[in-house]
C-alpha cells in the first residue's frame, strides 16, 4: 500500500470510527432517485426533498400523468427546489426518453451493465451529470461508483487527497484508485456528514476533527 492508500484508508476507518458504518439500502426506486437527484441541483436536501414529494402527491405517483403534465402544473409542484423553468422539462424529457427507449418507467435494466456503460447511459439524459449518475448507480445498484458533491470535494482537496483545485470528477477518479469498491458507500456517506458537521466551507471546526492530523488544510489554515 502506498502513502496515498494509506491516507485514504485512514480517513475511512476514523470517519467509520466517528460515524459508523451506514447500512446499504436503497431508499428510492431508480427512477424517483433520478428525478429526485436532478430536482436536487443547486439546492439543499430538504428542498429537493420537499419537491420530489409534492410532485408525486401531486401526480398520485403516477410519473405518466407527470410526463403529459403542463409544464406549468411541473413547474408549480416544485418550485421550492429552484430553477424550475430547467428542471421542469429536463423531467419531462427524462421519463420521454424512458418511455420510447424502455417502453415503461423502469432502470431496472442498468442492473446488469458494466458501470462505465450504465454511467453513460444515465448521462444522457437530460441535465444529469456524473454525480447524479453516480448516486443512482451507488444507491440504488451498489455498483462501484463515487459520487461526488461540494462537501465532498472541499474535503478532499482540504485533506490532500486531491489537488487543490481538483474537479468533482477528478476527486471521484483519485477515490476510486484509492479504495475498495466496497467502502465507497460508507465513506460517501460519511464525509457528506463530516462536512455538513465539522469540515464547514467557511468556518471549519478543525479542533473538533478527527482528521486534522491528516488534512493539508489544518496544518497549514490560509488565515494563519
Amino acid at each position: 500500500m502506498n502513502p496515498r492508500e494509506e491516507k485514504a484508508a485512514e480517513v475511512y476507518a476514523r470517519l467509520t470510527a466517528a460515524y459508523g458504518t451506514p447500512d446499504w439500502r436503497p431508499q428510492f426506486e431508480p427512477v424517483d432517485e433520478l428525478i429526485l437527484t436532478i430536482l436536487s441541483a443547486n439546492t439543499n436536501d430538504r428542498n429537493s426533498l420537499a419537491a420530489f414529494e409534492t410532485l408525486k402527491a401531486r401526480f398520485d405517483g403516477d410519473w405518466d400523468a407527470v410526463r403529459n403534465a403542463p409544464l406549468a402544473e411541473i413547474k408549480d409542484a416544485i418550485r421550492v427546489a429552484g430553477m424550475y423553468n430547467q428542471k421542469a422539462p429536463r423531467i419531462v424529457e427524462s421519463l420521454e426518453k424512458l418511455c420510447q427507449e424502455v417502453g415503461k418507467y423502469s432502470l431496472d435494466h442498468l442492473a446488469g451493465m458494466p458501470v462505465d456503460e450504465a454511467l453513460n447511459y444515465l448521462q444522457s439524459f437530460p441535465g444529469v451529470g456524473h454525480k447524479t449518475a453516480s448516486i443512482v448507480l451507488l444507491f440504488c445498484f451498489r455498483k462501484p461508483t463515487f459520487p461526488v458533491d461540494t462537501h465532498i470535494q472541499r474535503q478532499s482537496q482540504r485533506l490532500g487527497i486531491s489537488r487543490a483545485k481538483a474537479s468533482p470528477l477528478e476527486v471521484k477518479r483519485e477515490w476510486e484508485t484509492l479504495l475498495p469498491d466496497a467502502d465507497y458507500y460508507s465513506l460517501h456517506l460519511n464525509l457528506i456528514r463530516h462536512g455538513r458537521e465539522v469540515c464547514d466551507a467557511r468556518a471549519p471546526r478543525c479542533d473538533e476533527c478527527v482528521l486534522r492530523s491528516l488534512c493539508e488544510y489544518a496544518k497549514n489554515p490560509p488565515n494563519a
